[in-house]
């Protein structure tokens, strides 16, 4: 953790942090900001894939992911809008992400039935403290706390269950807002369902593009974890 992101992690703390003028709402990012995998991204693919049969080493699964997570965001930003999304795309994107990881081997529907169930269920995430204290100190100012990420509608079924994101007002989905970080459309819905305006919300985060860069974009505070 850099000295800057050191610096405003002190700034959070009950007391010692002072809000921009008008701040009314913090949103959060999920993955990588408030949770992680338990066990990591490679590890749970590589698990999946031993119970149908095959052997993957972590770190080529962990290059191969990376590879084609980016290859799905190029898909996404080329549509027509770009960032559109729903159930199906969301649904697609990773059936299509898991295909290409493992070479589009006859396990891979399998495979991907496995790790869609193991991703929507509590036990595969765990708190990062940095995050939660982040989240529990917007708390302690009494302002609106709200995730906002490009998980999808699953978030809804776990967020409840398992500390920080239970602790949130508002849970905001891509798939069930129609659109995925970076869209303008995105930011926007949030701002209406909060009924706030852009300046009268921050977006703590940890993707510089998909967080902090959008985040600026479209005219909120942020501030970036990683």
């Amino acid at each position: 953790m850099n000295e800057a992101i050191k610096a405003a992690a002190a700034s959070f703390r009950p007391g010692g942090w002072e809000p921009p003028p008008g701040l009314r709402a913090v949103v959060f990012d999920v993955v990588g900001t408030l949770v992680e995998p338990s066990p990591s991204v490679p590890q749970a693919y590589a698990a999946a894939a031993a119970r149908q049969g095959l052997e993957r080493d972590p770190g080529e699964i962990r290059e191969r992911f990376s590879a084609a997570w980016r290859r799905q965001e190029a898909i996404d930003a080329a549509a027509s809008p770009p960032f559109a999304t729903s159930r199906g795309r969301e649904a697609a994107r990773w059936r299509a992400i898991v295909a290409e990881v493992f070479d589009q081997q006859p396990e891979t529907d399998a495979i991907f039935a496995d790790l869609w169930d193991h991703f929507g269920r509590v036990e595969a995430w765990r708190p990062l403290p940095f995050g939660s204290g982040l989240m529990r100190a917007a708390l302690d100012r009494g302002l609106t706390v709200a995730l906002a990420s490009n998980f999808d509608e699953r978030l809804h079924a776990i967020a409840g269950l398992i500390e920080p994101l239970s602790w949130a007002d508002q849970v905001f989905a891509s798939s069930e807002i129609g659109w995925r970080k970076p869209a303008a459309e995105f930011f926007r819905t949030v701002e209406q369902r909060l009924g706030c305006e852009p300046a009268e919300i921050l977006l703590v985060g940890d993707d510089p593009d998909l967080d902090i860069a959008a985040g600026r974009h479209a005219g909120w505070h942020v501030l970036g974890v990683a």
